[in-house]
């Protein structure tokens, strides 16, 4: 009976450490389950612009700027605050493909990577803040840090995230000339 226990044990010991070596990246699929939330905080002028972007798997695309607190903290109290009401939300939709590719380049960046993760930079840019909270395939990122600081990097990369998603450019369709029925020849 010991002699059982003793051969099991190594066993028990191998599957507890499989936790341990968890590949940070990982190939995202197109899901709506797959999420990914930036807050930045722009502190050189008084008050301070925040802006949020949350993005769904899906292609829902929801960004909050403005002063208030409410942008970043849907849980905001202090609503005597004279910068209560600076808040914008507008929402649409993207290709979810191209939602997809943008989650695969941050977890190529490193976003699950904790050996990456966690490296100061030696000079932090003044007054930049900014943060993510992310699930892709059932990996979730969730640091209150200044990516700025920790990994500047990435910081890089979820800063363009902002920049495209907060300022969609949206596409006129030209229309097209001589295509319809009335602008074909006769005939005859």
């Amino acid at each position: 009976m010991k002699l059982k226990a003793l051969l099991l044990l190594p066993l028990a010991f191998i599957a507890g450490c499989g936790l341990l070596f968890d590949d940070p990246y990982v190939d995202v699929t197109n899901t709506p389950l797959n999420w990914c939330e930036v807050h930045y905080y722009n502190a050189t002028r008084d008050p301070i612009r925040r802006t949020t972007v949350r993005v769904t798997g899906l292609g829902l695309v929801e960004v909050k700027t403005g002063t208030s607190r409410r942008v970043s903290d849907s849980f905001a109290k202090n609503n005597a605050d004279a910068t209560w009401d600076d808040i914008t939300t507008s929402q649409y939709t993207v290709d979810p493909e191209h939602v997809r590719v943008v989650f695969q380049n941050l977890v190529n960046a490193g976003l699950f990577d904790r050996d990456k993760i966690f490296r100061s930079t030696k000079h932090p840019p003044a007054g930049r803040f900014i943060a993510v909270r992310a699930a892709f395939d059932n990996k979730t990122f969730s640091e209150p840090y200044n990516m700025f600081e920790e990994d500047p990097e990435l910081a890089e990369r979820l800063y363009n995230l902002v920049l495209e998603f907060s300022r969609p450019v949206v596409r006129r369709r030209k229309p097209v000339y001589g295509r319809g029925p009335e602008d074909k020849e006769d005939g005859k």
